[in-house]
């Protein structure tokens, strides 16, 4: 990171709580078990979620691998240009490719095909097991905002703006770190479902040097971006077995 940038103390304080930039580079592959669910999943007629999968992201290229997906001796493959679904021996049963430009003038109440709901996760969760160091990428900005106050503590913020092309929730994002660096908050507005989220990160653990919160909850943002706690969740997410290699 270059010395003048305004963030970099901030930046590589968050990027060496997680385990440090250096070290993820080495880094090839996360491997973890998955159970995913929420009150959305019904919306977008993908009622079961993820139960129990076994999650494979590849760090030095954009794939993931989910199996079981959708039904057992099935798996599901995002990678940079489509997805795809297979058998357990790798033949191949369907493919949509340019998987973004299939939701275009899609509304919150707008069902997802199991595909549309395989790029979804394929792309969230290559981000989210790549976060932070995903801030550090090639022609992604940051900018500190002003400090948040919530649940009794001070957190700084990150505004986060993201190249076209890149395959995230969409190109502004705001993330919030506590003080000992752990990323807590991810706020954004979904381009392939519409509505706006926070997204909270809980029960951080060390696995093979690397810090990663094992539970998510995402919830709806009103237009004064005040998080609804009290609601349901948009989605959970609970990790288990994280290997990192």
């Amino acid at each position: 990171m270059k010395s003048e940038d305004p963030m970099s103390d901030l930046l590589e304080k968050v990027l060496d709580a997680h385990g440090g930039l250096e070290n993820w580079r080495r880094v090839r592959t996360i491997d973890f078990r998955l159970t995913l669910r929420g009150r959305a999943l019904e919306v977008k007629q993908q009622p079961n979620g993820l139960r129990d999968v076994l999650v494979k992201v590849d760090t030095q290229q954009t794939r993931t691998l989910i199996t079981p997906f959708p039904v057992s001796g099935h798996r599901g493959v995002f990678e940079t240009d489509h997805v795809r679904i297979e058998t357990a021996a790798g033949v191949q049963l369907s493919m949509l490719k340019g998987p973004r430009e299939s939701f275009a003038g899609y509304q919150p109440q707008t069902p997802w095909s199991e595909s549309q709901f395989l790029y979804f996760i394929g792309y969230a969760l290559h981000n989210y097991m790549t976060m932070p160091f995903l801030l550090a990428k090639d022609g992604v900005q940051c900018e500190e905002l002003a400090q948040h106050q919530e649940n009794g503590e001070t957190w700084r913020v990150l505004k986060a703006s993201f190249p076209s092309g890149m395959h995230v929730h969409c190109r502004e994002q705001k993330f919030y770190f506590n003080d000992a660096g752990y990323l807590v908050r991810n706020d954004y507005s979904p381009d392939v479902s519409g509505g706006s989220a926070a997204h909270y990160s809980f029960d951080h653990g060390i696995f093979d040097g690397f810090l990663v919160p094992t539970h998510r909850r995402v919830v709806f943002r009103d237009p004064s971006d005040r998080p609804h706690l009290a609601a349901p969740s948009i989605f959970r997410l609970d990790l288990e077995s994280i290997v990192i290699s």
